[in-house]
């Protein structure tokens, strides 16, 4: 066994025996131990017809990372999914869902009754969802609408073509498709935009979150030293959330939301940043009027409405979750976790509705 794994085996071992110590002790000691093994974890760039991105970095190093926040004495779970239902609210750019529940059904000659439904439309676009990089391509140069798209000159992540990922209409992806994300079991640390860039309310609609507030927030809550590790999971929680309603009364969350700035996604992908998840519908800062033909939020790249899914996936590789629940986690300043997200298999599909875990100790 080389050195590197020894130690953190050690790490992980000292863990175990602090954890009958305080919770703050124990905290301050996995901090230590997460820095220790970061530098364990793979870096870009990747292989040649790589199709993970930066899911590459999930590894020994971050699983030992992840594991040390479940040794916390105070560790606790925290869903960070939302319910999913028909009277959730609706994303425009995909199919609604609509469910059928059956009649309870019986078997004669047995003591068996069971039920079942059935659920159309288009899951991975709904709810908590987490794209897959084939989700997003871009063209060298600004399509204007007139005649047909031009496809054969998108590009996906990694140099893919529209003939490698999709060559016709009807057909999978048979690259880039959410099949090919791992399990990703990894440290995550938690910005509380709400309190650093909303000053205590939700972050106003069109707001960009930038590399600057990243920083800002990772100093103001006491995360300066540790940083965002090789391999970590950022979710950053705007209070956006506040606008989620089942059932959809107010029909406000979809229409419009803050967002990250493109510097940040320079800077998350200098950290090798695995997956961002937001409490927001888009990822993207919309602001209002916008998706009804409006100017996107000043500051946006000319034809790229979208460009933190642009850098994110068919750039850097980085995967995202939207629509996270962040909210509880947030109330307690669980800024570091432990966070565990499985997409499901489902071969040359663009996305897949998602169910994150996290463990982590609230502050004291």
């Amino acid at each position: 066994m080389n050195k590197g794994a020894v130690l953190a085996i050690t790490f992980v071992a000292a863990a175990c025996y602090t954890a009958v110590g305080s919770n703050q002790e124990s905290n301050q000691e996995a901090e230590k131990v997460a820095q220790a093994v970061g530098g364990g974890v793979p870096l870009p760039p990747w292989p040649a017809n790589d199709e993970r991105g930066m899911a590459n970095t999930q590894s020994y190093a971050t699983r030992v990372r992840c594991a040390l926040n479940m040794l916390k004495p105070a560790s606790k779970e925290y869903e960070l999914s939302h319910v999913r239902s028909q009277t959730m609210p609706t994303s425009p750019f995909g199919v609604p869902l609509t469910y059928t529940f059956r009649q309870t059904s019986a078997l004669p000659q047995t003591r068996h009754a069971f039920n079942g439904e059935t659920i159309s439309g288009e899951p991975a676009a709904q709810g908590t969802q987490m794209d897959a990089l084939g989700h997003f391509a871009h063209f060298p140069v600004v399509w204007d609408g007139t005649g047909s798209p031009p496809l054969a000159t998108a590009e996906y992540y990694n140099g893919f073509t529209q003939a490698q990922v999709k060559p016709t209409a009807t057909s999978p992806l048979l690259k880039l498709g959410i099949e090919k994300v791992p399990p990703i079991v990894t440290s995550a640390v938690l910005l509380d935009a709400r309190s650093f860039v909303g000053g205590g309310a939700p972050v106003p609609a069109g707001t960009l979150i930038t590399a600057a507030h990243i920083n800002g927030m990772l100093a103001a809550q006491g995360l300066a030293s540790r940083g965002i590790l090789p391999g970590d999971v950022l979710y950053i929680y705007t209070g956006w959330e506040d606008f989620w309603q089942d059932p959809d009364m107010l029909q406000v969350y979809y229409t419009k939301g803050p967002g990250l700035s493109q510097d940040a996604t320079f800077l998350i992908r200098d950290k090798a940043v695995v997956l961002v998840a937001l409490d927001n519908p888009f990822t993207d800062p919309v602001a209002p009027g916008q998706l009804a033909g409006g100017p996107p939020p000043a500051g946006t790249p000319p034809g790229l409405p979208f460009v933190v899914h642009h850098q994110n996936l068919s750039v850097s590789g980085i995967h995202q979750i939207q629509n996270a629940h962040l909210e509880e986690m947030a109330a307690d300043h669980v800024w570091t976790s432990c966070t565990i997200i499985l997409p499901l298999l489902e071969k040359g599909g663009s996305g897949s509705p998602v169910r994150p875990v996290a463990y982590g100790a609230p502050a004291e």
